[in-house]
Order: structure tokens, then C-alpha cells, then sequence
């Protein structure tokens, strides 16, 4: 009697057959025991040998099959009788002389090697399995398990990667993000039955986690090929640092979301490993070829798309990689910006909690990964002025040396910020908020710029002794010929029309180089000099190289230079081009290389130029964009070199700029006829060299005479008459008598966050002083006798070293001074601190205490260069001191201190300290 019997799929049939012709044992026929139904082609090609399959459901049917067999081919026979109802007559010229099953679970053990047994939990997953792995499998099979049993983890895993084209150890989320690329491989996939599919699907979910669930939805919705980009919106709806219930405009927009996923609505911890999981494959991609970068830019600019599509688009502040949310990121920290910067004429500084929420929303521009560095640079920048602008004011310089002093320490690095800020942002409503601080930041400087003016007047006219101020024409008698006479050979480097602002950058590329160190007089500050006038080329170049006030051209500066060192060289502009394939002209290696030469001067034009040609606002200077610097430097190692210019510049300031019509050529001096008009000053005196001794000269950077150019120079601003002077050496801090290693240079709102105590209140400024006379000075201003070659006092353990700025300073963090004193000293007297202090490399107390107490005092937060200035610590040596800092201080091994990834921003975890040293502090 027939029974009934399963439906034999084509894949279970050739696998009975290659078991059988493997067998070899000569027979002609198979009886395989299954439905008598085909529909696939009547002839299969096993290896090389044709077998036709014969669906039978009658003893005559199996009968006239094996009559009419061709002789090349072998014959399977379909059938659901019995071998009873077959019969001992026909059973005799088949295979074994019997029927055979076809067995699902026989095939699954065949296609994996044929030596496994079967994990029960692999046979309870469903009949499915075993068709799945057997229609599926490789031609060379499965491959086996590294045991004898074959488990459902191994295949499920091997069919998986094969219905998804990954490797079986790659199915987690990363894996299925990757296939959700791949179109083709997807459809491959909605081909399959719904029962292999649905069966595959869960045993994702099993083994790729929560990011498996969306993922799978969006594929089965249709729309799997939008994974990525849905997981960025995600990440986006879904905020990992919720802290409270979603509101209704949230809700309503992941709402909107569901459809992309079929209607499902995915968990909260759905949702964020589905975000995170997508925005790691994005950060992948990024730093990948170009191929992969263009793919993942076509993902981000979908994820944008569809925001639009289900208007969401306003929320994508919350991502850090979607460009618009860069862009929306960038318009909030703008608003912040505008809100902080005093209402036009205001009297008081920006409050701190307004500039607070601008580092905040900063905060957020510089983690993004789209954030564009120009434009993140600037608001770096636009936050520095906003805190400048929260520092007191304190009193107007007292000496022509303060005013030079405050130019060069201070004010350089608001010029340089405001250049930033000048050339503003694309985006209309970020320009805005910098046009607003633009304005506030130039009415302060205006007002430092007029004061400096007006000492330049006063000291000018009075013929004032300088005391220990600077000049241009001290510069070879009281700077270089000390170096010389210390038997101390001398590179000389004239940067024409390098101000303030522009040596800065210099100065921070050569020290990042890490080859050369600053020296400063005493290891304090840094100093500047002061420029004669009009602060023009042919008055302070030939006035610098003379070491008197003179005025001449190349011809005059040789010949004045080769008075003053008769053993010296001199190079100007034509002395330092080079033939092809030469980095320095041969004659300029010999001469720096010459041990006779004492000192090689050069003058270098780069900066002056780009106030005719280009536009020094938009430049950043350092040794690669000033021509030649960095090859002098390279042949220079065994010289000290002394940076300097003869005069700074101001900036054209586009439609803001004046021009002022006078019988003159020149763009910011004119001779003095009639009477100084807004913004202009009268000079007379030995040190004016043009003119008879009498010009006339603009102390507002935006005026000028002569034509428009990018840049300008011969006026009364400190940006053009305080001159830089840096001086380096290569790794030897003790090179010039009295110079020792440089401390932090930068002013402390440049490079600390402000943090406003509680109930503490900003100070007000002074009213604009553009059009009030200045303050009543005595009859005789003080001798400016401030020591510039003294050594600096020994630095107290609380108390900031004399290279800390001058001005007052905002507080920088809420931490109350008693309660930092109190734990430093606990610290201090801990014999645990004690123990660590005998074995560990010798860092005075004082010192640690320093550093300690400013990083208690800013919340455990304070940049490496803070820590140099408040312990006094030349700014070469800060990280060494660091590194040595945390080990004393890492008790165990535990991160006691740490370095923020920024590797700018040391990290000191209190409380572990506190636990760790054994501290009782109230």
C-alpha cells in the first residue's frame, strides 16, 4: 500500500545522487521513496554523468522507466509505493535492491562532511533548516565543525553568511549594516522562501543584537538599502543622553520614522545601538579609499534627504556627522556669540554665563565630524575675544614700555584673533554674530590703540629716556652683540613687516617643530621693541641695521650692517634665490656654516609682499608660509636665532576702511601740514626720521592716504610700531647669558575656559575714549625702569609666576581658594605623597602644589599650558613635567591624572586622588 509522502526538493535529489554514484556499485538506477512529483529539468548532470529522474506512481510506470533508460544515462525514480508494492522483480535492478529515503536531516549531515552527528536543538529549529542547508550548500559542501557534533549555532551561521554574502563571523551589526549596501544581495534574500527567510531573520536578531531588528524591518519594508541613513536619523530621534521623557515633537517624529521600518516601533536600546552602530560604520568609511568615502557621503546626504522627507530636518543639530547638522550646530553657537557680546555702547563687559553657553555650543561645533577646521578655527577665535572682552580692563599704560609690553603679551593675540573673526563666516547668520563682536572687540582696542598713540606722542615729542625699553636701532648693541661677544654665533632673521599677531604663529610653529626652544630674558615674558616713525621700511630697516635712527635703502643697510659687524653677512631678497634643486643657495650654507661669520643677517619679505599682493589677513604664517624660514633654520642648528622685524601692519578693512585725502604717496604717514584730524596724532622729535622731524600719523587702523592694498604700515598703532623679538636655540635653554627657556606666552583668556563662580559678577569697563581727552599723567612720566634682562623672583606655590599675564583676570573656575589650599597641603603631608616622592623622579613641592591646586581649583580641568604658567615651568618642558607629574600621582596604576584625547587638557580625577592618598580634607 502507497503512503504518503513529501514533496523531494531538486537540491535533496542530487544530493542522494552524488551519495550514490560515490558509492560506485555498478547498478544503472536509484529508488528514491518520495513524492512522484518533478518540475525541475528532466535530466541532471551529476559530475559527468546525465541522470534522469522519473516521477512514478505505478509499479508499470518504474517498469517502462527502466525499459526505456538510454545506456548513457543513470535513472532516478520518484515514487510512493513500497518496495512491496514494487516488487523483488524490478527491486532487482536498482541500487541495493531497495528503496531509499530522502531523509532531510540525512542531506544536512552529507552536505557538512558526512562524519557529524546532529545537535538536537539544530533538528528542533524546523524541517526549513535542513532543506535551506541542503539547497544552499556549496558545491564542495559545508564546512565541517571543528567537533563531531554539528550545531545550530555552526549552521545557522554558515547559511546565513551565505544567504547574505558575509562571512559567518562577521554577522553582527557592523555585518549587516555592510549587506544593507549591497542591493542585489538583499533581493537575493527577499527571494528566498518566507519560511528560510523568517527562520534566518530570527537567528540574526539572536546573534547580531538589537541592531539586527531595524535593520532587518527596513529590509523587509523595502527599504534596506536606506539602513544607514535610517540609523543616522536614529541616532538622531533617539538621543543617547536623554535624560528625561521624549516630548511630543519627538514622539510625533519617530512616528514618522516607522513606516521606513514597516510599522514596527522600535525600543529605546533598539534605536541607540541601531545609531551608534551606523554612525561607526560612517566613521569607518571616512577614514577609508575613496570609493568607500564617497559611499558613506551618499549615505549622509540620503539620512539628509529623508529628515526632509518626514520633516525632521530641524533636529539635526543632534548628530555629529550630517553636514546640516554641522551647519545647525554652527547657527546656534552663532546666536550664542550674538547674545554675549554687549549691546552697542554698553559700559560692562559680556556676562559669564552668556559666554559660558558660547564655549558650550563651541563645544558641540568641535565634535563634529563634518565640522569644517577654517570655520571651527575662527570660533575658537570669536570665543577667546568674547572672554578678552570679560577681563577688567585695569589702567591705561603708565609708560611707553607698559604700552609696548601690553602689545606684544596681550593685544597681538586679540589682533590675531580678530583677523579670524574679520574674515567671519559663510554663513549669514554666524557673519552676523561676528560682525556684532567685530565691533565690540575694535572699541576696545581702539581705545588701547589711542592710549598707546598718545605715549608714543608724549615720548616722541619729550625725547623721554627709554630706561630698558627696546628700540629699533638697540636691537645689534643690546640684543645680538651680547649673544656674539658670549662667543655664540648668530642668525639674524629681518621679517619685513611681521607684527605682533603674525610672530605669535610663527613662534608657535617653530616650538611645535620641537627642535627649537624660545628664550626669553630671565625666562619671563616675552618682549617687543619699539619702532621708529613713520614705521615705514627705509626708516626702521635701515634704523635697525645702523643701531641709530637713519633712512636708506638696500645699499645703506649693507653698509651701515658692515660698520657694525665687519666680519658679518647680510642677505636680502635677490641673495636668497636658489638655482633648481637647491633648498639654500650654496654661498648662504657656507656662510652660516662658517664658524668666522659671527653673524648672518637675512632679510626675508614674505609678509611685507602679501600687503601689496595677497592678503596677510587670511594667511597663516609659519615657517612653510614664509619663504625660505624653514630652510635657514634646517642649515642654522648650531646658531641662536633672533626673530625680528622692523615694523608690524594693519589690515585693509574693505568697506569699513577711510581713505583720507593728503597731499602724500604714502598710505598712513603724511607730512604735518595743518592740524590732525579724528584718529590722527602730530610726531616730532630725533626719532621721527621723514618730514623735517614732523609727520602727521593715524593711531585708527582703518584710516589711510594713499592708495588701497591688502595691508598697511607707517602709522602710530601698536600693530605697526611694537615690534616683535623672539629668539630660539636648538635644545639649549642656557645658550645666551640672562635668556632662559620661555614660559607660556599666551594671555590666560586665550587658552582657559571661563567658569563663573557662583554670584560672581563681571566688571565694569571704562566708556569709549575715542573722543575724550586722555587721563592727567604727572608732569613727568615714570623712568621706564622695569628690569627686561632681571631674572624672575622664585615663584611662590600659589601664587601665578611673572610670566602670568598682567592684566586682571576673570577667575577661571568656582572651586573656593581655601578649600583647594587645604587639600593641596593635605596632599602634601600624606605619607603616601611621601612614600612616592622618595622613589619617584624629584619634582619640587612647590611645583606640584602649583599645578595641584590649579587643577582643583578649575574642577579637575586646566591645559598643560595653564599648569606651565601657574607653576612656572618653561612652556618646553611642560610635558615632561606632566608625564612626571602623573606618575608621582599614580598610585597602584590608577589614572589618578590623565591627558584629555585633545592631548592639550590635563584631566586630575579628585575624588580617586582624594581616596588614593588617604586624604581627610573637610
Amino acid at each position: 500500500m502507497s503512503v504518503t509522502r513529501a514533496a523531494v526538493r531538486p537540491a535533496a535529489v542530487r544530493r542522494k545522487v552524488e551519495s550514490w554514484l560515490a558509492e560506485r556499485d555498478g547498478s544503472d538506477a536509484i529508488v528514491l521513496h518520495a513524492r512522484p512529483e518533478w518540475t525541475d529539468e528532466p535530466v541532471l548532470t551529476v559530475g559527468d554523468t546525465p541522470v534522469r529522474v522519473v516521477p512514478c506512481r505505478t509499479p508499470l510506470a518504474a517498469r517502462a522507466a527502466l525499459a526505456d533508460r538510454a545506456g548513457h544515462e543513470k535513472l532516478v525514480l520518484l515514487t510512493d509505493l513500497t518496495d512491496m508494492e514494487l516488487g523483488d522483480g524490478l527491486l532487482t535492478h536498482v541500487s541495493m535492491q531497495k528503496g531509499r529515503s530522502v531523509d532531510p536531516w540525512d542531506l544536512v549531515t552529507q552536505v557538512f562532511g558526512g562524519q557529524v552527528r546532529l545537535d538536537s536543538t539544530l533538528v528542533r529549529t524546523g524541517r526549513w533548516v535542513a532543506d535551506a542547508l541542503t539547497d544552499l550548500a556549496p558545491t564542495q559542501g559545508w564546512p565541517p565543525p571543528a567537533g563531531l557534533i554539528l550545531t545550530r549555532d555552526h549552521a545557522l551561521r554558515h547559511l546565513a553568511g551565505a544567504v547574505l554574502g558575509l562571512d559567518p563571523d562577521a554577522l553582527d551589526g557592523a555585518g549587516l549594516l555592510q549587506w544593507s549596501t549591497d542591493a542585489p544581495n538583499q533581493l537575493r534574500f527577499g527571494d528566498l522562501p518566507t519560511e528560510w527567510s523568517d527562520g534566518i531573520a530570527t537567528f540574526l536578531r539572536e546573534v547580531a543584537g538589537p541592531v539586527a531588528v531595524p535593520v532587518l524591518a527596513a529590509v523587509g519594508a523595502g527599504h534596506g538599502v536606506d539602513a544607514i541613513p535610517l540609523g543616522l536619523l536614529a541616532g538622531v530621534l533617539w538621543p543617547r543622553a536623554a535624560e528625561s521623557r521624549p516630548d511630543l515633537d519627538l514622539v510625533v517624529a519617530r512616528t514618522r520614522l516607522e513606516p521606513r521600518f514597516g510599522g514596527a516601533r522600535l525600543t529605546e536600546s533598539q534605536a541607540i545601538a541601531f545609531g551608534e552602530a551606523t554612525e561607526a560604520w560612517i566613521y569607518r568609511a571616512l577614514d577609508g579609499d575613496h570609493a568607500v568615502r564617497h559611499d558613506a557621503r551618499r549615505m549622509l546626504r540620503r539620512a539628509e534627504d529623508i529628515a526632509a522627507e518626514i520633516d525632521v530636518a530641524g533636529r539635526l543639530a543632534a548628530s555629529d556627522l550630517l553636514p546640516a547638522g554641522f551647519t545647525q550646530r554652527m547657527r546656534a553657537f552663532g546666536e550664542s556669540v550674538r547674545l554675549a557680546v554687549p549691546a552697542a555702547g554698553a559700559p560692562v563687559s559680556p556676562a559669564g554665563e552668556l559666554i559660558e553657553r558660547a564655549q558650550d555650543r563651541l563645544a558641540e561645533v568641535e565634535t563634529h565630524r563634518s565640522a569644517e577646521r577654517s570655520r571651527v578655527e575662527t570660533a575658537r577665535m570669536a570665543v577667546r575675544l568674547l572672554r578678552w572682552l570679560a577681563t577688567p580692563e585695569g589702567p591705561a599704560p603708565a609708560t611707553m614700555l607698559d604700552a609696548v609690553q601690553r602689545q606684544v603679551r596681550d593685544d597681538g593675540w586679540v589682533d590675531r584673533a580678530r583677523l579670524d573673526i574679520f574674515v567671519g563666516d559663510v554663513d549669514p547668520q554666524v557673519a552676523q554674530a561676528y560682525r556684532l563682536l567685530h565691533a565690540a572687540v575694535e572699541a576696545r582696542r581702539a581705545r588701547h590703540d589711542h592710549q598707546f598713540a598718545e605715549l608714543l606722542q608724549d615720548t616722541t615729542t619729550a625725547e623721554r629716556d627709554p630706561g630698558t625699553l627696546l628700540r629699533v636701532e638697540d636691537v645689534l648693541d643690546r640684543v645680538v652683540r651680547p649673544i656674539v661677544d658670549n662667543g655664540r654665533r648668530v642668525l639674524m632673521l629681518v621679517l619685513d613687516g611681521m607684527g605682533t599677531a603674525a610672530a605669535i604663529e610663527i613662534a608657535e610653529s617653530l616650538g611645535r617643530g620641537g627642535a627649537w626652544e624660545e628664550l626669553t630674558p630671565g625666562g619671563g615674558p616675552r618682549v617687543g621693541v619699539l619702532a621708529a616713525l613713520p614705521t615705514v621700511t627705509q626708516v626702521n630697516r635701515c634704523s635697525l641695521f645702523s643701531g641709530r635712527i637713519a633712512v636708506g635703502d638696500r645699499g645703506a643697510e649693507l653698509r651701515a650692517f658692515r660698520e657694525q659687524f665687519p666680519g658679518g653677512v647680510l642677505l636680502h631678497k635677490s641673495d636668497l634665490r636658489t638655482p633648481a634643486g637647491l633648498a639654500v643657495d650654496p654661498e648662504v650654507a657656507a656662510a652660516l656654516g662658517d664658524p668666522a661669520v659671527p653673524l648672518v643677517a637675512a632679510v626675508i619679505n614674505t609678509i611685507d609682499d602679501a600687503l601689496d599682493r595677497s592678503d596677510p589677513g587670511i594667511t597663516e604664517w609659519s615657517t612653510d608660509t614664509v619663504n625660505g624660514l624653514r630652510n635657514l633654520l634646517v642649515v642654522a642648528q648650531d646658531r641662536v636665532v633672533v626673530l625680528v622685524s622692523d615694523h608690524g601692519h594693519v589690515v585693509d578693512r574693505g568697506t569699513e576702511a577711510v581713505l583720507r585725502p593728503a597731499d602724500t604717496s604714502e598710505n598712513r604717514w603724511r607730512p604735518a601740514t595743518g592740524e590732525p584730524g579724528d584718529g590722527e596724532l602730530l610726531f616730532k622729535g630725533s626719532r621721527v626720521a621723514l618730514g623735517g622731524g614732523e609727520v602727521i600719523l593715524p593711531w585708527r587702523e582703518e584710516l589711510r592716504y594713499g592708495p588701497r592694498k591688502a595691508g598697511y604700515h607707517g602709522g602710530a598703532a601698536p600693530a605697526e610700531a611694537a615690534i616683535p623679538l623672539l629668539l630660539f636655540a636648538a635644545h639649549d635653554e642656557n645658550a645666551v647669558p640672562g635668556w632662559a627657556g620661555a614660559p607660556v606666552s599666551s594671555p590666560e583668556w586665550w587658552r582657559e575656559p571661563l567658569r563663573q563662580a557662583a554670584g560672581e559678577t563681571t566688571s565694569p569697563e571704562p566708556a569709549p575714549t575715542e573722543n575724550r581727552r586722555p587721563a592727567r599723567r604727572p608732569a613727568r612720566p615714570p623712568v621706564q625702569d622695569e628690569g627686561l634682562f632681571d631674572l624672575p623672583a622664585p615663584v611662590a606655590a600659589t601664587a601665578p609666576p611673572p610670566s602670568a599675564p598682567t592684566s586682571p583676570q576673570v577667575p577661571s573656575s568656582p572651586a573656593p581658594a581655601d578649600s583647594a589650599a587645604a587639600l593641596v597641603a593635605a596632599l602634601l603631608a600624606s605619607p603616601v605623597y611621601a612614600d612616592r616622592r622618595g622613589t619617584r623622579a624629584p619634582l619640587p613641592d612647590e611645583r606640584v602644589a602649583a599645578m595641584v591646586a590649579t587643577l582643583v581649583a578649575g574642577n579637575g580641568r586646566a591645559t598643560l599650558e595653564t599648569l606651565a604658567t601657574r607653576a612656572g615651568i618653561p612652556v618646553h618642558r611642560v610635558t615632561g613635567t606632566f608625564t612626571v607629574l602623573r606618575r608621582l600621582l599614580q598610585v597602584e596604576g590608577y589614572p589618578v591624572l590623565s591627558l584629555d584625547p585633545d592631548g592639550r587638557t590635563a584631566k586630575l580625577d579628585i575624588a580617586l586622588m582624594v581616596e588614593q592618598f588617604g586624604l581627610a580634607v573637610p
